[in-house]
């Protein structure tokens, strides 16, 4: 006997189809919801099955977002083997059936026959820490993306407002900038008061910097405040749009930077987190996301594999010219990860702060990137390779635990 069950997953239930072995399904398929009662009714199954086989099946299923973590949870408790197949390899697999018909109590028939057709791997459990920081580092790339359209939104009002009020600061989102623009958030505001006392608050609410440096500040608010468009503000409901944008952006700064302390202890209990860091370009963030979208490395026998999994492989088998794409089938974050760790890895940087000499950080990855062009690949295809590359050497590296080393 090779028993199975195959488990359809969909939002709040499962259907689910045992097999004794191969072309041998056992019972009628069922539908049990992810509920205690409903996950304990799943168990009575499968001990049946236990009963019926002398073995404990294992459970395949497919990949579906955050519906089938219930389900894992609860069977990786009672220790069953959990095969997460990518809803592509069973795709193709119900493509190749005669019968187009699509439903649940089918789906999850597949799904046992799949175990039977492919060599499927088990789905090795990834650890609490790195499920963390994979729920903590997407938690913080959704809540900059809300950040950054809040800026937006923030910079319209400010337009009809107060202009001007942009080049006082460096950084117009900094703590300082935005502490001020509330406190003297329009031109009458800022006319109507004192100098000395403008440069007594930024200096009161800016320790890390000189009076002197506050003075400055105050003066070239008030010199931004004369010149203006708008001295008198004719609508008061852009004031009050204005002040909630600031309170939502300073209540963001402070949860980014909550998720990013986060992010650092937990990364920081990995050994893969210091071995990423050792290749020049990639920095804790990047890191951090590349180490929690990857999990375990052991579920990659090899590395074309990995690269597969991150959508990096050609779509016809091979690259030619330059009008070959990519899957894009697998994980977009560590795709969109792989490209900003290229593309600051090959950046210029200047090789001494006494000096202009400039030098790549990552001078392997940038002679290779300088090869494709000078092959007449456009930019994109370029960096795509560079990924490409970068990924091989993170395998590697991953697989035997050695830093990044800087000549081949």
């Amino acid at each position: 006997m090779n028993p199975v069950v195959g488990l359809d997953v969909a939002k709040g239930e499962s259907q689910v189809q045992m097999f004794l072995d191969k072309k041998m399904p056992y019972k009628n398929s069922v539908k049990v919801e992810h509920t205690v009662e409903g996950l304990e009714e799943l168990h009575s199954y499968l001990l049946d099955l236990e009963r019926q086989t002398g073995m404990k099946p294992p459970v395949v299923l497919e990949s579906t977002g955050h519906y089938h973590a219930p389900v894992v949870q609860f069977l990786e408790a009672r220790e069953y083997i959990v095969i997460i197949v990518n809803p592509l390899v069973s795709y193709r697999a119900k493509s190749s059936n005669l019968r187009k018909t699509k439903t649940d109590a089918i789906d999850a028939y597949h799904l046992g026959e799949l175990y039977y057709k492919e060599d499927l791997e088990h789905q090795k459990k990834r650890g609490i820490q790195l499920l963390n920081l994979r729920h903590l580092t997407r938690q913080h790339e959704n809540m900059t993306g809300i950040m950054v359209q809040t800026k937006l939104q923030f910079q319209a009002v400010l337009d009809q407002v107060f202009p001007e009020y942009k080049g006082v600061f460096g950084d117009l989102y900094a703590e300082i900038s935005l502490k001020t623009l509330q406190s003297y958030s329009t031109s009458e505001l800022v006319l109507e008061t004192d100098v000395e006392e403008i440069a007594q608050f930024i200096d009161a609410h800016c320790k890390a910097r000189s009076f002197k440096w506050a003075r400055e500040k105050a003066e070239a608010l008030v010199l931004a405040a004369e010149r203006n468009p708008f001295q008198s503000t004719l609508y008061q409901s852009l004031l009050v749009s204005l002040k909630m944008y600031i309170d939502l952006l300073q209540a963001y700064h402070q949860q980014l930077f909550t998720l990013e302390r986060e992010i650092d202890q937990l990364a920081a209990q990995l050994e893969e987190y210091e071995l990423l860091q050792s290749i020049p370009g990639v920095g804790e963030k990047i890191a951090a996301t590349i180490i929690s979208e990857i999990g375990e490395i052991d579920r990659f026998n090899h590395p074309k594999k990995l690269v597969a999994f991150a959508g990096l492989d050609p779509e016809s088998g091979r690259f030619k010219g330059t009008k070959n794409h990519i899957t894009k089938r697998g994980s977009a974050r560590l795709r969109h990860m792989l490209f900003t760790a290229v593309r600051c890895s090959i950046r210029d940087s200047r090789k001494k702060k006494t000096t202009d000499e400039t030098i790549a950080r990552n001078k392997r990855l940038r002679d290779f990137y300088d090869l494709k062009r000078e092959e007449g690949k456009p930019y994109k295809v370029a960096i795509i390779a560079c990924a490409n590359k970068l990924l091989h050497w993170i395998y590697a590296m991953l697989k035997t635990k050695t830093p990044f080393q800087e000549t081949i």
